[in-house]
């Protein structure tokens, strides 16, 4: 009950509402969030550090700057499933908040799980940089992998060994 209060209380602020509304339309980072809502910088990075560590936003880096985008899972479940009592932001879901926090700092990959579970869970948030339906080249997959780790070969490897990801003659796709 005390982590749905959290969750509502965060979103009962004008300056995340706004910050969220701008996510909805496009990932951001901070200078440009700041200049549009026309606040400082400080207050935007405080909004959103706040936000993720509740797990509302999620953030990756991409060469210079930490990139925010909402975290759609949480806002593709209807209301009554956040608010209904005995069902936290699940147990399972709050697990894998957890192992992605301890192997990604500030949206990279400091280190590839060895325990199976924790791999899965590194691997799926990874892939959620992939759109569905969608066939990408090796050069494509690569890039985005280079994103979150430096080694992307294992990456991209561990993608397809987990039935994450597909390939046929160096085209890939979700599966």
């Amino acid at each position: 009950m005390k982590q749905k209060l959290e969750f509502l209380k965060l979103l009962a602020d004008e300056t995340r509402l706004k910050i969220l509304n701008m996510l909805m339309k496009e990932d951001s980072y901070v200078e440009k969030i700041a200049c549009e809502l026309d606040i400082t910088p400080a207050t935007v990075c405080y909004h959103l550090k706040r936000m993720e560590s509740a797990g509302i936003v999620n953030c990756s880096r991409s060469q210079f700057y930490i990139i925010y985008s909402l975290n759609s899972d949480i806002f593709n479940k209807p209301l009554y499933e956040l608010i209904k009592v005995g069902s936290a932001i699940g147990t399972e879901e709050k697990y894998n908040r957890e192992v992605i926090s301890r192997f990604f700092k500030y949206g990279r990959l400091i280190q590839l799980p060895t325990q199976r579970k924790k791999r899965e869970i590194v691997l799926l948030e990874i892939a959620k940089c992939f759109k569905k339906d969608i066939k990408y080249n090796e050069v494509d997959v690569n890039e985005v992998i280079h994103r979150f780790h430096e080694d992307h070969c294992t990456i991209r490897r561990e993608l397809i060994s987990f039935g994450i990801m597909e390939r046929e003659r160096e085209v890939y796709w979700l599966k």
